[in-house]
């Protein structure tokens, strides 16, 4: 069994949802899906990651980002914590986008 953090020592991993990405109606499922996917997500290596779900509604942020302490931490700093657990962040990311994918498939078939 892996030793869980506490809160303040886990990189937080937020993903911004657009709501296109839920079909044409997205913009009217986007909150709905994100406590959806964020329930689904809150126990992927919650031993070292935090999770937040959010709709992207400013295209100007990311979809991804990385968070310790409520400061944004870059790509490279994120894949630094994440090796430390054996996690390599392109693994990671591939993985994250077709979590979502099958989520999204989930969500609409509930």
């Amino acid at each position: 069994m892996e030793t869980r953090l506490p809160l303040y020592k886990k990189l937080l991993v937020m993903c911004r949802i657009e709501p296109g990405c839920l079909g044409p109606q997205g913009a009217d499922y986007v909150e709905e899906f994100c406590v959806f996917a964020k329930q689904k997500l809150k126990d992927n290596r919650g031993h070292c990651l935090r999770w937040v779900v959010k709709p992207r509604y400013d295209k100007s942020l990311p979809e991804l980002e990385f968070q310790m302490k409520n400061i944004t931490v870059s790509r490279e700093n994120a894949d630094k914590y994440m090796n430390s657990f054996d996690i390599d962040i392109d693994v990671f990311e591939e993985e994250l986008e077709e979590t979502l994918a099958d989520l999204v498939d989930v969500f609409f078939e509930r």
